[in-house]
């Protein structure tokens, strides 16, 4: 349920690299188009001074190519600037009188989770957490183990409903859109079920490398990256039954059913791939063994999807940038027109980047005499206007407290469950040259003679 808003925004870590890249543009935007008037506080350690983080903050909107010079100027009125180290507790001194009356504050940790412990004590001795929420950046956690313990150290001092694990997949129009259709429309329901899909496939495909981020990357990888997250995520949506009401606990609580349900990964059934020249990259070990490419089977134990196979894949220095499900039907049970006709499936595909596009798969009868049939694609939908970044939809509602794109506690737990068994299993990666469709031994995860349906370059059409 959505509570009383904030009346005052903290983020630790004002002067990194996220917060240029997307809180000062989200900020701006929700100033600009739903008129956010609060104290914005900047927290860091970098010795800065508030009109150096105006003039970051300037040149980190100027940089996302939509600048008006009075919407910035309201914003910049609103900014403050706390500097101190977060290991002391003079920092929350000088925080807690720079909140000055503000009595419901939301604490944005944009800083790495090894900070958190320190940080969440700070607020709470000085008083700052009191009526608070907190915002966290992921990954939660490396593991199951390491996510459990981030959650004890957060649950001291803040409630699990005053806790917003930020995750900016669930934030993205599409990811919305994948919701929406699903449960905005009839015709789906009645086939959506193991009786009539044959799999699941989803595909996260980049093309470009780690981009110079390769020690990051090393302590990271493609499971822990978008796996055990964003995709999870998705096919929570794709395959959760409807929430029994409009409260955001309701869908929460179907979410974790659905991750429950997951069986965890059986190592048999993943391919871990590294593109050739991955361990060239600065900061990454010559014999480094992280996967930048994962193919896998998942399981869902529900009478609705038992014995439905879910193959995800995710991975770099792919033939192209696009993030894709294909719901594949069975075919009908028995052939009424020419029985040797080899035709492909009936299917449901959902772009959710970079283009919107939802569209199905069909037959048609080819134009003759015989009964001889092709393939068309019905799109549904082609959304090619503009929309809210994913970070101002989600601090939005995490101001106005509405949990809904949010993760809970017992959500991640689960997911960590399903693929721990896939991080631990020691299976050495293979490699694949860039700009192909990872290791060759990707193509065995996907069982029954089939094919991975690997995303196009998407044309341009009419709705």
């Amino acid at each position: 349920m959505t509570g009383l808003e904030s009346d005052a925004f903290v983020f630790f870590g004002a002067t990194g690299d996220l917060a240029h890249k997307k809180i000062f543009p989200a900020l701006y935007a929700m100033v600009h188009r739903s008129g956010l008037n609060i104290p914005i506080i900047g927290m860091a350690r970098a010795g800065w001074t508030l009109d150096k983080l105006r003039a970051r903050a300037r040149d980190s909107i100027e940089h996302s190519g939509d600048f008006d010079a009075g919407c910035f100027e309201k914003l910049a009125a609103q900014l403050r600037y706390v500097d101190g180290d977060y290991t002391d507790p003079a920092t929350f001194t000088k925080l807690k009188q720079a909140l000055g009356p503000a009595t419901r504050p939301i604490h944005y940790l944009a800083i790495p989770p090894s900070m958190f412990a320190s940080v969440v004590q700070g607020l709470a001795k000085s008083g700052s957490a009191d009526h608070a929420r907190v915002i966290v950046e992921k990954p939660f956690g490396r593991d199951l183990a390491t996510a459990q313990s981030l959650d004890r150290t957060l649950h001291e001092v803040f409630s699990e409903p005053a806790i917003f694990r930020i995750d900016h997949y669930l934030g993205k129009e599409a990811v919305q859109n994948l919701l929406y259709f699903r449960f905005a429309n009839t015709f789906l329901e009645p086939i959506w079920n193991r009786h009539y899909v044959k799999d699941v496939q989803i595909t996260m495909a980049e093309e470009f490398g780690v981009q110079g981020r390769g020690a990051f990357y090393e302590e990271v990888g493609a499971i822990r990256d978008v796996v055990q997250n964003h995709l999870l995520q998705v096919t929570a949506l794709l395959a959760m039954d409807p929430p029994t009401g409009h409260e955001p606990a309701a869908m929460q609580a179907e979410k974790l059913r659905l991750f429950r349900a997951m069986r965890p990964l059986d190592p048999k059934e993943v391919v871990r791939g590294q593109f050739k020249g991955y361990r060239d990259e600065p900061g990454v070990a010559k014999d480094s063994q992280i996967e930048t490419f994962a193919a896998l089977r998942l399981h869902i134990d529900t009478w609705r999807w038992a014995d439905v196979p879910f193959y995800i894949r995710a991975g770099k220095c792919l033939p192209i940038s696009a993030t894709e499900v294909t719901v594949t039907l069975k075919r009908p049970p028995l052939p009424i027109f020419d029985p040797n006709e080899a035709m492909p499936r009936n299917y449901f595909r959902l772009r959710l980047s970079p283009e919107v596009v939802i569209s199905e798969g069909a037959l048609v009868k080819r134009n003759g005499d015989q009964m001889h049939g092709e393939p068309v694609e019905l799109v549904a939908r082609h959304r090619t206007e503009s929309e809210k970044s994913p970070y101002e939809r989600l601090l939005g509602d995490a101001i106005r407290g509405d949990t809904s794109l949010f993760t809970q506690d017992d959500c991640v737990e689960a997911a960590w469950r399903v693929v721990d068994p896939a991080l631990t299993a020691g299976q050495p990666v293979l490699e694949y040259e860039p700009g192909t469709w990872g290791p060759r031994a990707s193509t065995e995860v996907v069982n029954d003679g089939d094919t991975w349906h690997d995303p196009v370059t998407e044309k341009s059409s009419p709705c």
